[in-house]
């Protein structure tokens, strides 16, 4: 299975940010501060940054985590905060790229720990190597993409921070340092060695940043590209800065960075943007030249949604088959979540909706506002959804937010819309979530309103108006095997049954045994089962699903076998996932696939997987 980041850098040319220390300072936050810890106190400022920079185009953008580090953290008395910051620092990334919409792909930035040169450090590898493999984990356990390894003087340290990385995860790496006026680093090395070294300890990219300027870049990149094989980035400042008014100026505009990229694609970088001194103006002029004179054949081979259609008609003769008669054929079906966008783009997820159609999937599960945060609409991103990606959809319908004449509005409406499929559920208390004083309604809980899905089906309302003809929804429930009470969710899950549910989709479970146990206490039901695969990611990921999400329990002998895979966690969640859909096909008629953090290509092998048997 390929990365898409590594798809995506041997299709186009990616473009990454710019700095981000210098759009803090230019908005308040003083040069002497902790840059990182702006993550902690002020998380909105950085998120707006992010935005900024995916609004002006780039691909990559990188978390605020550059000097998070124990070892630098210790200087402002924070090395306790390395899990805090770095952890908040990805999910403030991630957050920024789905109110955004957009396909970006979140870095984690991990930088020097400033106290290993040759000859004259004052600590030992093995001490770089832990500091940086705990920065990192913590990194992925926020849901980074990929790794980026930057402004390393040392040839040395970077070996550590490479090696730190390989044993926390399996995530790319792009390995980067910064070269004097000679072009060559502080110890000497030519820019080919360096990329020769980096290549031989397994990252995927070796480049340079920071450095002098983009003509100094582009000599390392000519010598790296001529040289060696790994593919190169390029990050240089913004030419050599002046100290003015207490603080550094730096003086290449925008005009003359987009130059530089068209000359940086030329010599062979695979990945080009900006550091100290660019802004998400430079990124924006690069992004025009990248798209004018490289972009173009790539982006039209990319997965592209249909515009809207016409207003959604019923279905006609010989159109695809439903998830309804599918389910009533016993077709093994494959449906897969996805969330909607934090802000008005929707693009990220109707691109992830079309791949995941092009494999097989036969529904996409929509969210709404999961974990009490207001995202778009589920019913609008459905209707998106159906009409541009032509796939079919079950909408997650929470009680939490309407009450009884909204939620009866809003399926009307759904239904007109051509929305089928829903889940009834009750929802995330508000408190759990951004708006701590926010009310829940809560009319009727998931049992009620599945009462109310059947009524319209039948022709009324809940107070027994007529509404002419009867809407068609297939009702779907949920069920947690693993709950606290095991006794009191077999006695809801019957009830929801009795009031009419067509299908049961249980919550993500890690243990078929467990599964079994739950469906015979439960007892003969007719209606079909579609059992919850979140794959792992690390083992950290394991112990925070079984320690801190409410509810969902993770077996011993799972974490364990997470523990051990070490750096190979995601392989190894994927093996586990594929081997209890296995095993769970005996008593279920098809899965429900969560991707954390929204990975879906890390669900992808597993709906091939379930479509072919």
């Amino acid at each position: 299975m390929k990365h898409p980041f590594i798809a995506a850098v041997e299709e186009r040319i990616l473009l990454a940010d710019g700095a981000m220390g210098t759009l803090l300072q230019s908005r308040g936050v003083a040069a002497s501060a902790c840059a990182d810890a702006v993550i902690l106190e002020q998380p909105d400022l950085v998120r707006r940054a992010h935005e900024e920079y995916i609004a002006a185009g780039a691909d990559i953008i990188e978390t605020n985590t550059f000097g998070a580090n124990r070892f630098r953290l210790a200087r402002h008395g924070l090395e306790a905060k390395v899990r805090d910051i770095n952890f908040r620092a990805a999910r403030v990334a991630r957050d920024a790229r789905e109110i955004r919409g957009l396909p970006v792909f979140v870095a984690g930035a991990i930088g020097p720990t400033g106290r290993m040169l040759a000859g004259v450090g004052d600590i030992r590898p093995g001490d770089v190597r832990e500091a940086l493999r705990e920065q990192c984990e913590a990194l992925l356990e926020g849901g980074v993409d990929l790794i980026i390894l930057e402004t390393f003087p040392d040839i040395q340290e970077l070996r550590e921070a490479i090696l730190a990385v390989k044993a926390a995860c399996d995530l790319p790496i792009v390995a980067q340092m910064t070269f004097g006026r000679d072009g060559r680093t502080l110890g000497g090395e030519p820019p080919d060695v360096v990329a020769n070294v980096a290549s031989s300890l397994g990252a995927d990219v070796a480049g340079v940043n920071c450095s002098l300027g983009p003509q100094s870049a582009l000599e390392v990149v000519e010598q790296m590209s001529a040289n060696t094989s790994i593919r190169v980035s390029a990050m240089p400042n913004a030419g050599l800065p002046r100290f003015m008014d207490g603080r550094l100026m730096y003086p290449s505009p925008p005009e003359y960075f987009a130059e530089y990229a068209r000359k940086l694609a030329e010599a062979g970088a695979n990945i080009i943007g900006g550091c100290c001194g660019t802004t998400p103006e430079h990124i924006a002029r690069m992004r025009e030249t990248l798209d004018q004179e490289w972009n173009r054949r790539a982006r039209a081979a990319r997965v592209s949604v249909a515009a809207p259609p016409a207003p959604a008609q019923e279905a006609a003769e010989g159109a695809p088959r439903s998830l309804r008669e599918k389910l009533r054929t016993g077709e093994f079906v494959v449906s897969v979540e996805l969330d909607p966008p934090r802000g008005l783009n929707p693009r990220k997820a109707l691109e992830g909706a079309a791949h995941l159609k092009q494999l097989g999937a036969d529904t996409i599960n929509i969210g709404d506002s999961p974990m009490a945060r207001v995202r778009m609409s589920a019913i609008a991103l459905a209707v998106l959804m159906q009409q541009r990606v032509g796939i079919e959809t079950i909408v997650h319908f929470t009680t939490r937010d309407r009450n009884l004449m909204a939620i009866q509005s809003d399926l009307l409406g759904a239904h007109a819309l051509g929305i089928r499929n829903v889940i009834a559920l009750t929802g995330d208390p508000p408190s759990t979530g951004d708006y701590a004083r926010a009310t829940g309604v809560w009319d009727v809980d998931s049992i009620g309103f599945i009462r109310i899905l059947k009524m319209l089906n039948s022709g009324t309302d809940w107070a027994g108006n007529s509404i002419g003809k009867g809407t068609d929804f297939l009702v779907a429930c949920a069920a947690n095997p693993t709950a606290d009470s095991v006794d009191v969710e077999v006695d809801r899950v019957r009830r929801k049954i009795d009031a009419g549910a067509d299908l049961l989709m249980t919550q993500q479970i890690y243990s078929a045994e467990i599964l079994e146990s739950f469906l015979e206490r439960l007892g003969p039901i007719d209606v079909p089962v579609l059992v919850g695969v979140m794959p792992l990611q690390s083992s950290r990921h394991a112990e925070f699903i079984h320690n801190e999400l409410a509810g969902v329990f993770v077996p011993d002998a799972v974490r364990e076998r997470m523990r051990l895979a070490g750096e190979n966690g995601i392989a190894e969640g994927i093996a586990q996932a594929r081997e209890l859909l296995e095993d769970c096909r005996k008593f279920v008629q098809g899965v429900y696939l969560v991707p954390s953090f929204g990975r879906v290509e890390v669900v992808g092998e597993l709906v091939t997987l379930a479509k072919q048997r």
